[in-house]
């Protein structure tokens, strides 16, 4: 098939959506299909800070198109925010493509803009669609305001498909959005189990000398990671000793390093900043037990690759987490914003040698048998065949209409205009 992917962020951009599209990229060039993906990204000093900036490398076997988000930038000098202009782009862009090349399918990762921006193209060109939501578009868009809460419905209600990676976090759309159960084919995240291995599958479980916690992923207090400060000092206050690694880059990396001067921790707890993806597999042979208190996930990359890493995971009971962690049998679950309690948790796995060892091998048996990116891809494709013989609706214009709107219509009291990084 020709698939047209609309990428909301691709690498240099750190978060789960890079390593997501580049996965499946990958699995879809293998699977014999001639795929085009179509990436905003970030130039401006702001958004390089919170994500890493800078156009798409090149992917083999796939032609790689680069978008600068122009109207996402507009917030660095003061304006709002223009999604608008940078679905326009997306859907010249995909039309451009289609004539020299006609597509079979257009898959858009993110509801908005990037589904929006699926629908309006498919609207134009005859093309079918599906729409990925896998994060801040499934958890916050759309009650942010008017504007969004229309696109989104739009993109819920009439595209081809809608995938999303959990029940949990399809219930919480479902909530958000009145969007019937049946419209989502839950398909769930996935992991390179070929890249991400145990260092000795042997000596699952055990510890260094200090003991060393990791946290890897974005740096941002939605991750919970100032709740895992907490809960780390007050572990090494009570006289253990212990080494926290946090890696990433985020949001909010200068009051994560501001915290742990606060807390007295400067010795026992480092940043390491920006790891590549192809360095992460490194990064994971560096900690003993992998601490995720997140707030919700769409899916979580993260535990999966710190799963197939054969770590020991403590998480949260959160949206997007409970649908792969189970607590007592492949990990431990305590409530989000719980220091105490994942201190509690954190001390357990310390303390119980069988119970690390029995959880990361459960765990990694898990992470291989049934979130590997074969079989994962092997269920998107089925939804590509599927749509491809679906009619396009387009009759969502009546609830958003792509091709009129502006950013001077917009609602601009949206907190996503001032802080678009957040989105």
């Amino acid at each position: 098939m020709r698939i047209c992917f609309l990428s909301r962020r691709f690498f240099p951009a750190i978060s789960g959506m890079s390593v997501y599209a580049l996965n499946l990229l990958r699995q879809l060039v293998r699977d014999g299909h001639d795929v085009t993906m179509i990436s905003q990204y970030r130039a401006d000093p702001a958004g390089a800070d919170v994500y890493g900036g800078g156009p798409p490398p090149p992917v083999p076997g796939v032609r790689v198109i680069g978008l600068e988000s122009t109207g996402e930038q507009a917030v660095t000098a003061g304006r709002p925010a223009d999604f608008e202009a940078d679905v326009a782009a997306m859907v010249a862009a995909v039309e451009v493509e289609h004539a020299r090349n006609p597509f079979d399918v257009i898959h858009a990762q993110y509801g908005y803009p990037n589904g929006l921006a699926a629908l309006e193209a498919s609207r134009r060109t005859g093309v079918p669609n599906l729409v990925s939501i896998q994060g801040g578009d499934g958890h916050w868009v759309g009650a942010c305001c008017a504007t969004h809460r229309d696109a989104m419905r739009a993109v819920l209600g009439h595209a081809g498909a809608v995938l999303i990676g959990s029940a949990s976090f399809a219930e919480e759309v479902r909530g958000n959005h009145g969007t019937p159960a049946g419209r989502f084919t839950i398909v769930p995240g996935a992991t390179d189990t070929e890249r991400f291995r145990p260092r000795d599958e042997t000596r699952l479980g055990d510890l260094g000398d200090p003991p060393t916690l990791l946290y890897h992923g974005r740096v941002d207090v939605r991750k919970g990671v100032m709740e895992l400060l907490d809960a780390f000092a007050s572990l090494v206050h009570s006289g253990r000793d212990l080494r926290l690694i946090v890696s990433g880059i985020g949001p909010d990396v200068a009051a994560v390093g501001n915290r742990i001067e606060w807390l007295g921790l400067g010795d026992r707890a480092r940043m390491t900043g920006y790891a590549s993806y192809e360095d992460a597999p490194e990064v994971y042979r560096l900690g003993g037990i992998f601490v995720s208190p997140t707030y919700s996930e769409g899916f979580s990359n993260t535990i999966l690759e710190a799963m197939a890493s054969g770590l020991p995971v403590v998480s949260t009971r959160a949206v997007g987490v409970v649908d792969c962690l189970e607590d007592g049998r492949n990990g431990l679950l305590v409530e989000p914003r719980d220091s105490d309690g994942l201190c509690a948790a954190i001390a357990r796995l310390l303390d119980d040698a069988p119970l690390r060892r029995r959880l990361a091998g459960q765990a990694l048996d898990e992470a291989r048998k049934l979130y590997s990116w074969p079989a994962v891809a092997q269920a998107i494709e089925r939804v590509y065949e599927e749509v491809a013989d679906d009619p396009v609706d387009d009759s969502w214009t009546d609830l958003y209409d792509a091709s009129t709107a502006t950013v001077a219509t917009a609602d601009l009291s949206c907190r996503f205009r001032a802080q678009p990084h957040l989105l």
